[in-house]
């Protein structure tokens, strides 16, 4: 929710008064405990007092008082973060980081200076490609050409880390496993309810399966599965790298795309990012417009696709044979050869959304139906670093992040790996492949379904 900045008066009587830049009055419910520190990726890989959540609010704290100003250091600093509210979890003062990142990187974005370059792919990024389905159509068939005929692999070699190699890159699918979902998916058997289910952006062009498969599911419980065309980008990469007018923008056309305040279907979200952000749409908006109204009535109908089963698990078990003998073919079907997987769970489901034992218990109930055995990941609620955009940002941070879980996913034994989120999904694949490990990576929604053959 916006807040109502108090802002502390400027140090100086001429001073450039910043405050607006920053959630001053958030900034004050950071108690300096230090609790966040271990919990903070960045700080792990720095040690540095201003890479962790304690050190940057100290930053936004200075800002609001006019002791900094925000230079392009304190740019570097606050793009330096995942916002992988990790330190939401173990804060005991509720203080509401990931919102005080938006709120900074939005105001940054009035005061910053950007390289043409760096404005121009910027603008490619997030007004021209990830909005638009066409030209994200034409970008993917265009990148999977390349891909095929050698001009990616031949472009790296030539010219270095200026491009990025083809093995650190996600496959493109072929055109038609990136059709999006039919707008109706009827409920296999008497209808008992109806759901919309997200399309999204960037999901049917990378995992267009796993949007099949979560309607595949929903449909095997009786469930229709609605996806509306007009229901694309949700918003959440503009929000989180500061574009904060379009991710307003896009809000309302998602909100009128499901219906609207007279519309009281559940929206079942598959992507752990964008419904933490499509929780939280209120907080793009004044209180008490009509816009924030919209928001909260739309944000109350959202559910993580795994909340939505876990409420739904005596159908779901009924739906995977009920009490027949477990199906050993299971491992088989998702290329886990010794039948042993792990979770890793998402940062903007446990964190951002607080769903953590739902996840679990739809994928214990999976594995149980295929006699699979499900290990522990070591610390799988600390962040893979995909982030968004942070795996292309930050690159080198985020591959050692990746390089920490790997050598905790050999350590399962688990041939599979399973994840809720796109951007972890893949990021996963990328490292497994470079490492030459032989572990698949599914969404929890293919396991499930993979129940259903």
């Amino acid at each position: 929710m916006v807040k109502n900045a108090t802002p502390h008066a400027p140090a100086e009587a001429n001073a450039p008064d910043w405050s607006a830049l920053v959630d001053y009055s958030a900034s004050l419910d950071c108690i300096h405990c230090g609790l966040c520190l271990r919990s903070c990726p960045t700080y792990e890989l720095t040690g540095r007092e201003s890479s962790s959540p304690r050190g940057r609010i100290h930053l936004m704290r200075a800002v609001g008082e006019g002791r900094l100003e925000p230079d392009a250091a304190f740019g570097e600093e606050m793009d330096f973060c995942l916002v992988c509210r990790n330190c939401e979890t173990v804060c005991p003062a509720g203080v509401e980081f990931g919102a005080m990142m938006e709120h900074t990187r939005s105001g940054l974005e009035d005061v910053r200076s950007r390289s043409l370059k760096g404005r121009f792919l910027r603008w490619i990024g997030l007004r021209v490609l990830v909005p638009n389905r066409l030209a994200l159509e034409l970008a993917a068939s265009s990148a999977r050409l390349a891909h095929q005929v050698g001009i990616m692999g031949l472009a790296s070699r030539i010219l270095g880390n200026a491009v990025p190699s083809p093995e650190s890159q996600p496959p493109i699918p072929s055109r038609r496993e990136r059709r999006l979902l039919p707008q109706r998916t009827e409920s296999l058997g008497p209808q008992l309810e109806e759901v919309y289910l997200l399309d999204g952006c960037l999901m049917p062009v990378f995992l267009g399966r796993v949007n099949r498969a979560s309607a595949q599911v929903l449909s095997a419980l009786g469930v229709l599965v609605k996806a509306p065309r007009e229901a694309g980008c949700c918003g959440s990469l503009h929000a989180h790298n500061g574009d904060r007018s379009e991710a307003q923008r896009l809000a309302k056309a998602m909100i009128a795309a499901y219906g609207g305040a007279g519309d009281p279907a559940p929206i079942v979200v598959g992507s752990a990012g964008c419904g933490s952000h499509m929780k939280e749409y209120p907080g793009l908006f004044e209180a008490g417009t009509a816009d924030f109204a919209a928001a909260e009535a739309f944000s109350a109908r959202v559910l993580d696709w795994t909340e939505f089963l876990a409420a739904r698990l005596d159908r779901l078990r009924l739906a995977m044979g009920g009490t027949e003998p477990a199906k050993p073919g299971l491992a088989a079907r998702l290329g886990a050869v010794n039948g042993v997987a792990t979770w890793d769970a998402p940062c903007h489901l446990c964190h951002g959304q607080g769903v953590r034992d739902e996840p679990l218990a739809v994928l214990d109930a999976a594995l149980e139906a295929g006699a699979m055995e499900r290990r522990e990941l070591h610390e799988s609620e600390r962040c893979c670093g995909s982030a968004g955009t942070y795996s292309m940002t930050h690159a080198d941070a985020s591959n050692e992040l990746l390089e920490s879980k790997l050598d905790d996913l050999e350590t399962t034994g688990a041939s599979l790996l399973v994840t809720a989120n796109p951007g972890c999904q893949l990021q996963w694949e990328i490292g497994i492949r470079r490492r030459g490990l032989t572990v698949r990576v599914a969404h929890i929604a293919e396991v499930v379904a993979a129940n259903l053959d």
